[in-house]
């Protein structure tokens, strides 16, 4: 799934190449990805791409003050074409295909634009046509940026405070903390040295600071490694850039024990138990506690 990171990443590369070009049309695909009617996304045709910005997982391209905002959800991506003049008309069907945005021809007749994709059966890729982001009901309820100035130890500490929350699950919501998903809370944990089903509200004060340092910290330099890069690419830099999400059965970079998986809510993580929770396996069940 893209996190904050990937987002943030692609919503730089638009930048670079489609802001100020003219959209010459949105092709929708999967017709259930469109949440919205008013306005149309045919209203999007002959609009100039004025910004590109990011909202938590959420990608807003601004249209001369009409926004086209992406959730990419679990299975879904960006790919940029260099030209889509030659490109088959879409067609409903089941295939990956979700989308596909055109821009007018540049000087030297390129069209370029981008194809929303989505694998898999279950098809949770959205896209909104709005006036106002905030107009979006997953944008509206999001929690703070934990990139932005704002987020200090001392929010954090507002946040977790009074809460039994597990803090695997507070971090993955994004009604709380904006952007973070199942494999970068793994990688937060990790960092912080803390078990994923700590309880939020027993947290102290160093641990607090600790963890905030491992949000900040995880999230800008995964930013930092993809700055740059290419859509296309960014898949695989996320991955080589894990230390423990989805390494289960590999040494933990760190101290050399073998990193473990338990099942989390509709997913699962993965972790190291020399790192994060004294040494002990975490039973492999939902609403786990550590085993005596």
């Amino acid at each position: 799934m893209p996190e904050l990171p990937e987002v943030e990443s692609l919503a730089g590369f638009l930048r670079e190449r489609a802001v100020g070009r003219t959209v010459l049309a949105v092709d929708v695909v999967a017709i259930q990805a469109l949440k919205t009617f008013d306005p149309p996304v045919s209203a999007l045709g002959g609009l100039t791409v004025t910004g590109v910005s990011r909202h938590g997982k959420f990608l807003d391209l601004d249209c001369d003050g009409l926004h086209l905002v992406i959730h990419l959800a679990r299975a879904g991506w960006l790919r940029w074409r260099d030209d889509l003049s030659g490109a088959k008309p879409v067609r409903p069907g089941k295939g990956p295909l979700a989308a596909r945005l055109r821009l007018a021809p540049d000087e030297e007749g390129l069209a370029p634009g981008f194809e929303l994709t989505e694998a898999g059966t279950q098809k949770r890729l959205a896209l909104y046509v709005v006036r106002d982001p905030a107009e979006v009901p997953g944008v509206a309820s999001l929690g703070p940026d934990p990139l932005a100035e704002t987020f200090t130890a001392d929010a954090l500490k507002r946040i977790v405070g009074g809460n039994r929350t597990q803090i695997k699950g507070l971090l993955r919501d994004q009604k709380v903390i904006a952007g973070i998903g199942n494999a970068y809370s793994d990688e937060v944990l990790h960092a912080a040295r803390m078990s994923p089903f700590k309880i939020a509200s027993t947290l102290t004060d160093a641990q607090i600071a600790d963890l905030h340092e491992a949000i900040v910290e995880t999230l800008r330099e995964a930013v930092e490694r993809a700055r740059g890069l290419a859509a296309k690419d960014l898949k695989a830099e996320k991955k080589s850039g894990l230390r423990v999400h989805n390494r289960a059965g590999q040494p933990c970079d760190v101290c050399g024990d073998t990193i473990r998986e338990v099942s989390f809510a509709d997913s699962s993580l993965q972790y190291c138990p020399t790192c994060q929770t004294g040494g002990k396996p975490l039973a492999d069940r939902r609403l786990s506690r550590l085993l005596k």
